[in-house]
């Protein structure tokens, strides 16, 4: 071959490997930018950087399966209470009774399995459908009765509690091996909470953004008149994301007491402050309209991440709900930081 055409060739591959370069760096700029603009890709360096700070800190004890395992099953059920929270706060309300309804589904759940003789699945089902019978009374009150979220879910939270306690009667209610196996048990390596807490966050991931309902919700919270308006049925879906918020923590008190082995009135007390830090920290905004399930998961794993490290670094357990707290503070200055950046720069586009 010609020492001219033999150039040409060699010209010919070194500027196609270096057209192909180039695409390949185009496609990883473009997905680059594109992860950079999800909701969520904050909160997931946040949650690696924690990570990664405990991996340092504690090398022997936080990387091990075991431990992340054991972290994922602590925070699992708050993830999917969180979850029916996220509804609600998309909306613009708030609801202050889920840990009650935990507590309460969880009861119902064990006092039948125990007292009744009721088969495991029959009674599962009958604590969901108490925790669905609070949301729905929730939304009742809300639409109905045109009460504030607050006041009506602040309502329901003290009436959830003593009916724990009254059914109870301040003892503990002791379940069978194969319900607590639900909460305890292992699918290979993984854990069955965390199993439904993936399946479950898919499945509403779906319905939030893949659906005419879901997208009628992000609607309602972002303009309610303007949904009014727009022919949306805003009572019905209020009832309706109020409804499902109570079956979601109905079944995160179900998967809170099969972890636990046993059903107690207090159980998931104060675990409403869990339930609404992990959709703050995981995104969601204070005036409606916004939020992401992966963001709600991941607010929850990093609650869930914070606890386990300061308990691998010895600080006093007293500080975690200080701690907790604080996150939630930033969480939320955040968010309004990011809103006011937001309007200024819609005022200087007009």
């Amino acid at each position: 071959m010609p020492t001219e055409e033999l150039t040409r060739t060699e010209g010919a591959k070194t500027g196609g490997m270096l057209m192909h370069s180039l695409s390949y760096i185009s496609i990883l700029r473009a997905g680059t930018r594109r992860l950079g603009r999800l909701p969520s890709t904050g909160i997931l360096f946040i949650l690696l950087f924690l990570c990664g700070l405990l991996w340092l800190t504690c090398p022997e004890t936080f990387p091990t399966a075991d431990n992340l395992f054991a972290v994922a099953r602590s925070f699992s059920y708050i993830a999917v209470a969180a979850i029916g929270e996220l509804m609600v706060i998309i909306i613009g309300g708030i609801d202050l009774s889920v840990g009650s309804v935990m507590g309460f589904s969880a009861i119902l759940t064990g006092w039948l399995m125990y007292r009744l003789a009721t088969p495991i699945p029959l009674a599962i089902l009958c604590g969901l459908s108490g925790g669905a019978a609070f949301g729905l009374f929730n939304g009742f009150c809300v639409t109905r009765l045109h009460l504030p979220a607050f006041i009506a879910t602040l309502g329901t939270m003290c009436i959830g509690r003593g009916f724990a306690y009254a059914i109870t009667k301040g003892y503990t209610v002791p379940v069978p091996r194969a319900y607590a196996n639900l909460g305890q048990g292992y699918l290979g390596l993984v854990p069955y909470p965390v199993l439904c807490m993936v399946g479950l966050g898919l499945l509403f991931a779906v319905f939030l953004g893949r659906t005419v309902i879901g997208r009628r919700i992000y609607a309602l919270g972002g303009n309610e008149e303007a949904a009014k308006i727009s022919g949306i049925d805003v009572p019905g879906v209020k009832m309706l994301v109020f409804t499902l918020s109570g079956l979601l923590a109905g079944a995160g008190g179900i998967l809170c007491s099969a972890r636990l082995g046993v059903a107690q009135s207090t159980l998931a007390l104060g675990y409403e402050l869990d339930v609404i830090a992990a959709v703050f920290i995981g995104g969601a905004s204070t005036a409606g309209g916004s939020g992401t399930v992966l963001g709600t998961i991941l607010g929850a794993a990093i609650m869930g991440v914070i606890r386990n490290g300061l308990v691998l670094l010895n600080v006093d357990p007293y500080w975690v709900q200080t701690a907790i707290g604080s996150v939630i503070i930033l969480a939320v200055a955040f968010d309004r930081f990011r809103l006011q950046y937001r309007d200024r720069r819609g005022a200087k586009g007009r």
